[in-house]
């Protein structure tokens, strides 16, 4: 049978931060900008910070009112990719198909182990002391015979959780869970599920799947269906392989702010970039996902006859290509992007002016990449041009 690990990294920017300040353990840290930045937004708190009312995606403005003592900080992105990939190095220790899904979380394939590493549970084990021994972070691990179950899983003992579904377990924890812990029920589905009276998983099983789909719509009622039975949901077929990049985020609470969803894009871009300019390489179709709250889920994607090159090409290609796909006002669960049709970077290329233009910024960018791989601390990244300037 199948075997899954869906780990988390806890409060990943903040831990990171209190890690490599030993002052800043066991207070509020709240990591995406300075009081005084206008329209920042958190990335990430602290569980310290977490007990005051702030959370992800929430304005640093409001963060503040919730917590004026807190700790607050803009981010060093290098480090962060820096304890990432150090963190993915150890979960490759344990199996060879490993696949992350943001900076901070990954799927972990433990089908066929035991022979090496003992039963699941003792490999979970191990994992999570092997990672808080090389890295100084703490993963908290869920464990399922799928994906879904596994990332529901993973949130269930938070933080430095271990929470495991054993085989056949599978339809009778998702008839236990209380409906707020059903991932991807967004804000509009929890409303509905209080409007018809729904407490739990088994309250949904109950229903037949012809009301389902009629309260909550065919895709999301059939999602709900085959969930609350234990079954594998396609909630991770985002384009990944070896052809194509991408990454993605999850809001624990739905954005609905235009401003705040490119903020998040155009994080979402940063990654993308500086993981193309690792491993030298280009891409010349670009893809956006979104997920709103009711789990409807939309892409686009579009092919350019020459490469994108630069983080600020690829943002306004992807900022023009989501204005065209978002439904305005809708909120959004989730946001993810990605490129396709990828070729080294040195492929030839017809040496107009805005390719050398480009090729510039390519060039700036690499170097800031070095700069903050050999200098963690540095935390040099490129700007929204068009935002207030920090």
């Amino acid at each position: 049978m199948a075997c899954f690990i869906h780990a988390d990294i806890d409060a990943f920017y903040a831990s990171v931060e209190q890690l490599d300040h030993p002052g800043y353990r066991g207070k509020p840290v709240i990591v995406g900008g300075l009081p005084s930045d206008k329209r920042s937004v958190v990335s990430t708190a602290s569980y310290e910070a977490r007990s005051f009312g702030v959370h992800s995606a929430m304005p640093i403005f409001q963060a503040y009112k919730l917590c004026p003592g807190g700790i607050f900080l803009r981010g060093n992105m290098g480090r962060y990719k820096e304890k990432s990939q150090e963190v993915l190095a150890v979960f490759s220790d344990f199996s060879p198909d490993v696949k992350a899904i943001s900076i901070d979380e990954a799927f972990i394939d433990i089908t066929g182990t035991e022979r090496l590493f003992g039963p699941p549970e003792t490999l979970a084990k191990n994992l999570k002391e092997r990672v808080l021994r090389k890295t100084g972070l703490v993963v908290s691990l869920g464990l399922a015979s799928n994906k879904y179950i596994a990332k529901i899983a993973s949130g269930m003992s938070k933080p430095d959780g271990l929470y495991i579904i054993p085989p056949g377990g599978e339809e009778g924890f998702m008839r236990s869970l209380r409906v707020n812990k059903i991932w991807g029920a967004g804000r509009k589905s929890q409303e509905l599920f209080k409007k018809y009276g729904l407490k739990t998983g088994e309250d949904i099983y109950a229903l037949p799947k012809e009301k389902l789909t009629l309260i909550f719509g065919k895709a999301f009622g059939l999602f709900l269906y085959r969930a609350v039975r234990g079954e594998a949901a396609a909630a991770f077929d985002d384009d990944r392989g070896s052809h194509s990049i991408s990454s993605e985020r999850t809001f624990p609470h739905d954005l609905y702010d235009e401003f705040t969803i490119e903020t998040v894009l155009f994080d979402i871009c940063q990654d993308l970039m500086f993981r193309l300019y690792t491993n030298n390489l280009q891409g010349r179709t670009i893809f956006i996902k979104i997920r709103y709250d009711d789990f409807h889920t939309e892409s686009a994607r579009e092919t350019y006859p020459y490469p994108v090159v630069s983080m600020n090409e690829l943002f306004e290609f992807l900022r023009l290509l989501f204005q065209k796909k978002y439904k305005p006002g809708r909120r959004v669960r989730l946001l993810g992007a990605g490129l396709s049709n990828l070729e080294p970077e040195n492929h030839s290329r017809q040496n107009e002016l805005f390719e050398m233009i480009n090729e510039k910024e390519r060039k700036l960018e690499k170097h800031i990449l070095e700069i903050n791989t050999k200098y963690p601390h540095a935390a040099l990244k490129r700007g929204r041009s068009w935002l207030i300037d920090k």
